[in-house]
């Protein structure tokens, strides 16, 4: 970064160009957008033409705006030709819609088409972030004559580790690995060598559908067909990549009772960023208002022994925190394909058992301090003590179940992690507190 902007105000630009050829095109991206937006403009302006396109993929969506309307038409248009199909779709979805026609206008045809063809897709669908990029074959062709087309194609494809087998109305007959290719005979045929058992994604298919397809087979592409078995489209890794940690985000994003966010923490504003916020604390506050209602109706037994008041904040969040503890493991286990719905009753005979030794221990643990520090009544002891043993399995096997019926029914299980569940367990261990305690010391 030093070396770069001593270059860049000694106007020593010739050096600077060699300096960042010799560099890697994620690097580049990365110091870019740790400059200030003029020396951004300045050293992307710099970038061979080649490059300039493979960098402006990696930036920050901030720093794409600002340099696409910052280059003239003629430049931009020449920035979202030379980007991959996959790339510039997504990045024109960003785009106010006044600046995407410009874009379009200026693009070529065959940009034009290609991005068109891949936005008519629904969002989060394969066909939505697949890439029409890809070598494909005919399975007359001899490997000879295969290796020269991908000669011809190559650079303008995403990959051309694997080449798509075709029939002339473009159903996927098979595929062929580049390695199959250069160790094969010159003058054998694609069809005798290609590989028929094709694995493929459907147009509509979720992407989180598609991560897991790649997780399972271990590949670096997979081809995307329509209803008819023709293919439209290529998916590669890389893009999963990104999935899973959009994926991941959100999921984390709703467990923290957070509308998600498809913006880095840094480039959402304030307003935006209460907007996705203030929802689910006004529901949490609403739904929050029951546990106050639950201890006003046993007001009377407090009055007549305050020194219960004192315990209440501590079930409470041994509640919450058990039940998300539950949460979060069945949720992750879902979301990795790990649990299915069928494996409910053994998730529930499991976070059982679980509960009934951590309730056990922490009930002894806390009878220990009261007796010796609280210095409370054996029979307050024992009221706090089996309250707090019930408190666990209950938010044990409301965290364990709820996510699976809420994926049963169509939710996101990710909405019934730790805030959800602990309101309900709040109210729910105020409850059986009091009734214990009414019983036990008859209040």
């Amino acid at each position: 970064m030093e070396e770069i902007k001593k270059l860049l105000e000694a106007k020593q630009f010739k050096q600077l160009r060699k300096y960042l050829s010799e560099m890697n095109i994620a690097d580049i991206a990365e110091i870019l957008d740790e400059l200030e937006d003029e020396e951004m403009l300045k050293l992307f302006r710099i970038l061979p033409k080649d490059a300039a396109a493979d960098v402006f993929s990696y930036l920050e969506v901030a720093s794409q705006q600002f340099i696409i309307t910052s280059l003239s038409d003629r430049e931009a248009a020449t920035i979202i030709d030379n980007l991959m199909a996959d790339d510039a779709t997504d990045f024109l979805e960003e785009m106010p819609a006044n600046i995407v026609k410009k874009l379009l206008t200026n693009a070529s045809a065959e940009t034009r088409r290609d991005i068109n063809h891949l936005l008519r897709y629904p969002e989060y669908s394969a066909g939505s972030i697949m890439t029409v990029e890809y070598i494909d074959l005919k399975e007359s062709l001899t490997v000879a004559q295969a290796i020269e087309r991908i000669r011809r194609k190559g650079l303008d494809s995403e990959t051309i580790n694997i080449c798509y087998v075709l029939d002339h109305e473009r159903k996927l007959l098979g595929t062929a690995a580049l390695r199959y290719l250069l160790l094969s005979r010159p003058d054998q045929t694609i069809g005798d060598i290609m590989h028929e058992n094709v694995i493929a994604i459907h147009t509509l298919m979720d992407q989180e559908e598609v991560a897991a397809q790649f997780k399972k087979y271990d590949f670096t592409a997979m081809p995307v067909v329509d209803n008819e078995n023709r293919m439209v489209g290529i998916i590669t890794v890389d893009d999963i990549v990104d999935i899973i940690d959009e994926e991941t985000t959100e999921d984390i994003e709703k467990m923290a009772a957070i509308m998600p966010s498809d913006k880095p923490y840094m480039y959402t504003g304030i307003f935006e960023t209460y907007k996705k916020r203030i929802p689910w604390l006004l529901l949490l506050m609403v739904s929050a208002t029951f546990t106050g209602q639950v201890i006003k109706s046993f007001e009377d037994a407090l009055s007549v022994c305050t020194v219960l008041t004192l315990f209440i904040p501590m079930l409470m969040d041994t509640g919450g925190n058990a039940g998300g503890q539950a949460s979060v493991t069945v949720i992750r286990g879902l979301s990795l394909g790990e649990i299915e719905y069928s494996d409910v009753f053994g998730i529930i005979w499991k976070e059982l058992r679980v509960a009934l030794l951590c309730g056990g221990t922490l009930a002894a643990a806390n009878f220990v301090k009261l007796m010796l520090i609280d210095q409370v009544g054996m029979s307050v002891a024992l009221v706090v003590c089996l309250t707090l043993v019930i408190t666990v399995i209950m938010a044990k096997l409301i965290g364990c179940t709820l996510p699976i019926l809420a994926k049963k029914v169509g939710f996101d299980p990710a909405v019934m992690a730790s805030p959800f569940i602990t309101t309900i367990v709040d109210a729910l261990s105020l409850i059986v507190y009091f009734q214990i305690a009414t019983h036990l010391l008859g209040l």
